[in-house]
């Protein structure tokens, strides 16, 4: 009898007691997913970077060796490095960047 007065009493702190068990449960199960999802997210960002620097890199040597840069190039290169440089890239990419964009635009003409 007693028991059941007790429940009757106190019924409100043990609801509160339950929810807030149940919210900090899932409180600790969100975090954990989002922590694993911001890695996952962090580790799919360092790959485009890598790509985006890699796509620098190529052009540089590509257009080095034709010792110009065409104008179509270059419009492809500023947006490769602009999105590399919005994640963080700032490195041997940009000495390489600003050398293809100092390049001439077309051929030089050999005389004979």
């Amino acid at each position: 009898m007693q028991l059941l007065q007790f429940i009757r009493q106190n019924w409100m702190e043990w609801l509160f007691a339950a929810i807030t068990c149940i919210l900090s449960c899932h409180y600790r199960d969100v975090k954990k997913r989002l922590t694993a999802e911001q890695q996952k997210s962090s580790a799919i960002a360092e790959g485009v970077k890598s790509l985006l620097r890699e796509s620098i890199v190529h052009n540089y040597n590509k257009y080095l060796d034709r010792e110009y840069c065409p104008i179509y190039a270059k419009e492809s290169i500023k947006k490769v490095y602009e999105s590399y440089h919005k994640l963080g890239g700032n490195d041997v990419a940009t000495k390489l960047y600003n050398t293809l964009l100092a390049m001439s635009e077309e051929p030089l003409q050999k005389e004979e």
